[in-house]
């Protein structure tokens, strides 16, 4: 059967909470790959965007699950997530120099079915065998201000196009901008390319693939522009070599910037329960 990843990412996206204690609570998203462990067991990993684990100062915090009944409807069931140890040092891995983080998590039997394969995630030419550029349209899930789709907790599916040029390679060009609305906890939410996109004119095949992660919006004066910045996949594949590796080779690369605004973090408020 044909995979429709919009609906299988729909199912592997999950959002991301910790309560401050204050009545509000810092929000963000996250989505399940499927990978196998070095002795070759197959593993379920949470990628999410660094700094939305770094905003969580507790140990523990909360992954959004969600359960299907017998009758048709879902049940939303968060459960706690640990990600730091008792002396409080993180429990996830980090990439050196992007904004990616992935932590290797023991999911439902259900959820662990719909993470998405480890080879949905970009490689360093599937840009360029896909003539993906400026123009094009990519979809993005999240959970804007710690909304979901519904009572079940569904991710929110967005849209918007490709707003930067050249977007590849990504060891040159490692995040590119995507022309939608950002909000305060969309950060860590799966970008990606479908079949059913539409695309600009000239490109060529059917592309069906996860391109990478949103990070950042694009801020001037203090204004949003309604731009995302996106993290590459490549940084996601490195992140997820870490895991098992934290010596493994790494792309190094300088941080660049956005000429006149600033890159702020998606999910820099905290929301209200």
């Amino acid at each position: 059967m044909v995979m429709d990843l919009s609906v299988e990412l729909i199912h592997a996206t999950v959002q991301l909470e910790q309560p401050l204690g204050d009545g509000t609570r810092t929000v963000g998203t996250g989505f399940l790959i499927s990978e196998r462990a070095p002795d070759g067991q197959p593993r379920t990993v949470l990628v999410t965007a660094n700094h939305v684990f770094q905003k969580m100062p507790s140990a523990n915090a909360r992954i959004g699950y969600r359960i299907a009944n017998a009758d048709g409807s879902w049940s939303y069931s968060p459960q706690p997530l640990k990600i730091r140890d008792p002396k409080g040092q993180p429990l996830w891995t980090a990439h050196p120099t992007r904004d990616v983080a992935a932590i290797s998590i023991s999911a439902p039997a259900e959820f662990a079915k719909a993470a998405i394969p480890v080879d949905y995630l970009a490689s360093d030419d599937t840009f360029s065998k896909y003539q993906v550029g400026a123009g094009d349209e990519m979809m993005a899930l999240g959970f804007p201000r710690g909304l979901a789709a519904n009572q079940a907790g569904f991710p929110i599916l967005r849209s918007g196009r490709v707003a930067s040029f050249p977007v590849a390679p990504a060891k040159i060009f490692p995040t590119f901008l995507l022309d939608f609305s950002v909000f305060p906890g969309n950060s860590g939410g799966p970008v990606f390319m479908t079949d059913g996109s539409k695309r600009r004119a000239g490109a060529d095949g059917d592309a069906k693939f996860i391109a990478g992660l949103l990070t950042q919006q694009v801020e001037l004066n203090n204004e949003r522009l309604e731009i995302g910045i996106v993290t590459h996949a490549k940084y996601i594949r490195e992140t997820l070599a870490l895991v098992d590796n934290p010596h493994a080779p790494v792309t190094l690369i300088a941080g660049e910037r956005t000429t006149g605004a600033r890159a702020a973090s998606a999910e820099e408020a905290v929301a209200k329960d």
